[in-house]
C-alpha cells in the first residue's frame, strides 16, 4: 500500500469514528463542564484521535489481531465509545489541570492584594510591585506571574498560554527588563538594599 493509500485509509477510517462518536462525546463533556470547555476538549479529543487512529478499536484497527472481514464498515458505538470516552477524560482532565493552574494564579494575587502589610517597608515594597505588575500588558504580566510564582519553566508557560517556548523566553526577557527599569529607582532609594533577580528563565 503506498504513502498516499495509507493516508486515504486513515482519513477514511477517522471521518467514519467522527460520524459516530462526536455527538456522543459532546454530551459526556456537557455533563462535566461548560459549554466553552467542552467545545474546547471536544476538538483536542478529535485531535488525539486523529492522531492515534490506528489504536481506536473497531473495524480496520491497526493493532486488531483479529481483523475485521469488511474493515471498511462504520464502528458501533459499542466497539469504540468507551475508548473515545477514555481519551476524552484524559483531554478534560488536562484542560482542568490548565484552568486550576490559571485559577491558583488569581487566588494567590487576591491572597496577595488582601494580606495585611507586616511594616511600612513591605507596604511600600508590595505597592510598588503590583505598580510595577499593572504597567506590563496582560500576556506579559501573566508570564512573569507563572514564572515568578508558579515556578515555570518557559517551556511549561508555553502549555499555559498557548504560546511558543521561544515566544514565552521573549517576553519574559522584555517584561523582567520593563519590572527591572521600573523598579531600580527604588531600590537604588534603600541603602543596602540588594535585588535578588531570582532563576535563570533559561
Amino acid at each position: 500500500m503506498t504513502e498516499e493509500e495509507t493516508r486515504r485509509k486513515r482519513q477514511a477510517r477517522f471521518e467514519r469514528l467522527a460520524h459516530v462518536v462526536v455527538e456522543p462525546l459532546h454530551r459526556y463533556l456537557l455533563r462535566r463542564a461548560g459549554a466553552d470547555m467542552a467545545e474546547d476538549v471536544l476538538s483536542e479529543t478529535m485531535l488525539v484521535l486523529w492522531r492515534r487512529i490506528d489504536d481506536v478499536p473497531g473495524p480496520g484497527a491497526g493493532s486488531d489481531p483479529e481483523p475485521d472481514a469488511n474493515p471498511d464498515r462504520s464502528p458501533s458505538p459499542d466497539e469504540v465509545l468507551p475508548w473515545c470516552y477514555g481519551v476524552a477524560r484524559g483531554c478534560l482532565a488536562n484542560a482542568r489541570r490548565a484552568d486550576g493552574r490559571r485559577l491558583r494564579l488569581v487566588e494567590r494575587l487576591i491572597r496577595t492584594q488582601q494580606r495585611p502589610p507586616t511594616g511600612a517597608a513591605d507596604h511600600s515594597d508590595h505597592s510598588d510591585l503590583h505598580a510595577a505588575l499593572g504597567a506590563l500588558g496582560a500576556l506579559d504580566r501573566e508570564v512573569v506571574q507563572l514564572w515568578a510564582w508558579e515556578e515555570l519553566a518557559p517551556r511549561q508557560i508555553a502549555e499555559v498560554t498557548g504560546l511558543t517556548s521561544n515566544a514565552v523566553s521573549i517576553r519574559l526577557h522584555r517584561a523582567k527588563r520593563k519590572l527591572a527599569a521600573q523598579l531600580g529607582r527604588k531600590d537604588a532609594e534603600r541603602p543596602g538594599h540588594k535585588r535578588d533577580e531570582g532563576r535563570s528563565s533559561q
